[in-house]
């Protein structure tokens, strides 16, 4: 007796996994595959696109089951990726310069903000700032090692100036130098830094005044999405849907009608700024994620990237040409 016979219903049980394995590797909304994301700093309005992504099911939508972890300064978006404990991550043209140069295979899918929002806030009322020229004699502050260090060396050695015609001193993350004068050139994340440090001022009837690098000529790529050359090679796909649902995560948020749902989004993690303050960090975030409708979101500004690693191999912070366009591989908006 055909034992296929004396059992019909093994046969159809059978036949039904393999369909429905199938199904689920051809359609990978069923999949669920995990990853995780790096970012490059804590979660605030800056990664309003990045947590509102999630939120909204914008990668679940993808097949994607993605854990967000927020970045800070012992975190190193690209030595995870290296490590295997981040497969997409957040780093700053800088880093990605310098990895490059260490033998790093990393690669860059878009970058997120088209303006750098790192700029130096002083004192209005005091002085301004005008021409870089305008610096010599002053106390500026910067973290050392940190891009905006090589961001205030660019800009010094654009005039012919040097350390001897500025004082540089090193700050980190309490803001009391500079609330007592003490430094009175403070770096300072525009978007978010900038308008807390604002409001501060403002409450003592001090006004305030920003010194933008990007206004005399030094353009430093921003924060950028990235993952592994590795994982690009091998997970395509994977790379692909990410990406998709990243910018378009980005994309919702950063228009008016959903700030509401941006600031739930973003005050699960950051309980400490006020919604007022958020709505103004928004809006000041979005002029720098897309201060041109025409470019999309995510535009990988090559010009930029350039002229990052030109100025370090002119400041000896790499000991020579990485060719980082060759590891721009933007990936298709959504």
């Amino acid at each position: 007796m055909n034992p296929r016979l004396a059992h019909p219903w093994l046969t159809a049980l059978i036949l039904l996994g393999v369909v429905g394995s199938s199904l689920i590797s051809a359609n990978p909304a069923l999949a669920q595959e995990k990853v995780a994301y790096r970012l490059k700093w804590l979660i605030n309005a800056s990664t309003a696109g990045d947590v509102f992504a999630l939120d909204q099911g914008f990668f679940s939508r993808q097949g994607m089951e993605v854990v967000v972890k927020a970045g800070g300064p012992e975190r190193d978006a690209i030595r995870e990726l290296e490590l295997g404990y981040a497969q997409f991550g957040v780093a700053s043209a800088d880093q990605v310069i310098r990895a490059l140069a260490k033998g790093a295979a990393v690669v860059v899918l878009a970058q997120l903000f088209q303006v750098n929002p790192l700029q130096w806030i002083y004192r209005a009322d005091d002085f301004s700032l005008t021409r870089i020229q305008d610096l010599a004699g002053r106390t500026v502050g910067i973290t050392y090692g940190g891009n905006d260090e090589t961001i205030m060396r660019a800009l010094l050695a654009t005039v012919g100036m040097d350390d001897n015609q500025v004082r540089l001193a090193s700050v980190r993350y309490d803001y009391t130098p500079f609330f007592q004068n003490q430094v009175t050139i403070w770096p300072v994340y525009r978007n978010t830094q900038g308008i807390f440090l604002s409001d501060k001022l403002a409450a003592g009837g001090e006004r305030v005044a920003f010194f933008d690098p990007s206004e005399h000529g030094v353009r430093f790529a921003a924060n950028s999405v990235v993952t592994s050359t590795k994982m690009m090679d091998h997970h395509p796909q994977t790379v692909g849907r990410f990406t998709r649902a990243l910018l378009a995560g980005w994309q919702a948020a950063m228009a008016p009608s959903n700030e509401s749902a941006v600031i739930r989004a973003v005050a699960k993690y950051d309980r400490d700024t006020s919604e007022a303050v958020m709505r103004r960090q928004l809006t000041a975030t979005r002029q720098m994620i897309q201060p041109d409708p025409g470019i999309p979101i995510g535009h990988i500004d090559t010009t930029a990237w350039q002229q990052t690693e030109q100025i370090m191999i002119r400041q000896g912070l790499i000991p020579g040409p990485v060719n980082v366009i060759g590891r721009l591989r933007p990936q298709q908006a959504p």
